[in-house]
């Protein structure tokens, strides 16, 4: 059965990343997945939080946010709580990109990745720490530490199970109508930060599973990829 969008099961959407989109921000960028589009900008600020200081580390965090109409229906502004939908994403990029930087290396210094979702047609939890990855190697380039605080590169990419088939990259309408919904958060070098699956109706056995992750595999490879040309020129 053909893809709403005519894609191949094991096909990417388009994906485009421009770095230095936002110019007053230390790091980033701006990210397309298909019609998914955030904006991912990076600051560095010369201070930890309280419970860290003194310890000579650092500290990467991260928020997320959609704008009112970056979807279907009008999302209402958040106020200065995020909703819950909100903390849990912006936990999950936190955790991704700290996963891949040394923080002795940093020193006492946090860096806070936003993440402005500006259209959402699915995955935007995965462009969001896709584009990330690459407003912080530019923000740490712009530091110019002694010794480099990224350890390893990450990216992030949905897969799914619909009408039995694995699908790469789900769009919105795959995503609410799959089977079977899994969000993997992997290093450049083949480990894993998060594997998050979700079964609708019927539970998935793990040769599925193993085939979700190897379709997943096939998506990194080429999101590896793209960061490394988005930040062509930057030494790492």
């Amino acid at each position: 059965m053909p893809r709403v969008d005519g894609r191949g099961n094991l096909d990417l959407r388009v994906v485009t990343i421009e770095r230095g989109f936002m110019p007053n921000a230390e790091g980033s960028c701006l990210i397309s997945m298909g019609s998914t589009r955030v904006i991912c900008s990076a600051t560095v600020e010369e201070r930890v939080p309280m419970w860290m200081k003194g310890r000579g580390e650092g500290w990467v965090t991260a928020e997320y946010a959609m704008l009112p109409r970056s979807g279907k229906d009008r999302k209402p502004r958040e106020g200065i709580k995020p909703d819950g939908r909100s903390i849990e994403i912006q936990r999950l990029i936190g955790r991704s990109l700290r996963s891949i930087v040394d923080m002795k290396a940093l020193g006492e210094r946090m860096i806070t990745l936003d993440c402005d979702v500006l259209q959402a047609d699915g995955g935007t939890r995965c462009a969001s720490i896709t584009g990330c990855y690459v407003a912080l190697a530019e923000a740490l380039h712009n530091l110019k530490l002694k010794k480099t605080a990224l350890i390893d590169s990450v990216a992030a990419v949905s897969v799914g199970i619909q009408g039995g088939v694995e699908l790469l990259d789900l769009c919105y309408e795959e995503d609410s109508r799959a089977m079977v919904d899994m969000d993997i958060v992997a290093t450049g070098t083949g480990k894993y930060v998060e594997v998050r699956g979700t079964a609708e109706g019927r539970p998935y056995d793990r040769k599925q599973m193993d085939r979700l992750l190897d379709t997943a595999n096939i998506g990194l490879e080429t999101l590896f990829r793209k960061q490394k040309e988005a930040l062509d020129g930057i030494a790492l």
